[in-house]
């Protein structure tokens, strides 16, 4: 077994899934002998723990964007390191909902910002937030899970708008970028493994 199987086979059994699940992408970073496979595994397990973010909190914010990106093998793991980590069903549900939120919001504001057209901010919204107004997670943190959404979807004026709102709550930078960097690795983590 050469040093690429190895780490796919170490990569797959920390996330609890097969060492014979395979996709393309995994298969031609095996094939090619891949270094980049070495950081796949360090930057995945970089996702788990943080000096700014309790365990629990790296695990929500993974579970959150692994829904976001549909990513099943992911959802999975986040969902039971979640769990070991001592979220409740109601918190890892609200991680979930606020990935579906804030796909629709996303979408909605992006498309405000694009046009720049006054006409769309006066029209009301219609969508329905109520999930946002008294979160299990808490004001700070589903903050936090809105911002890290929004930053993964690509929505500029969600990303400074919670960012804004976090800053005003209290929250530190440092907790902020570690938060966004957790969901880009856990992002490119599911460019390989999905």
């Amino acid at each position: 077994m050469n040093e690429s199987t190895e780490l796919i086979n170490e990569i797959l059994q920390s996330l609890g899934i097969d060492a014979a699940y395979r996709t393309n992408s995994l298969t031609l970073l095996e094939k090619g002998e891949s270094r980049y496979l070495r950081d796949l595994k360090l930057n995945f397990t970089s996702t788990l723990t943080s000096d700014h973010l309790s365990a629990k909190e790296c695990a929500l914010l993974g579970l959150a964007t692994a829904v976001n990106n549909n990513n099943t093998p992911l959802t999975t793991f986040f969902t039971r390191y979640a769990e070991e980590q001592g979220a409740t069903a109601a918190e890892t549900g609200e991680a979930a909902g606020c990935a579906s939120l804030l796909a629709s919001n996303n979408v909605f504001y992006r498309f405000r910002h694009f046009t720049q057209k006054e006409k769309y901010t006066q029209i009301p919204a219609r969508i329905r937030m109520q999930l946002m107004m008294k979160p299990v997670t808490g004001k700070d943190f589903f903050e936090l899970m809105s911002l890290v959404i929004s930053a993964v979807n690509g929505c500029e004026m969600c990303v400074n708008a919670h960012e804004d709102s976090l800053i005003k709550l209290g929250t530190t930078e440092e907790r902020i970028f570690d938060a966004v960097r957790i969901a880009s690795l856990v992002t490119a983590t599911g460019k390989i493994i999905f």
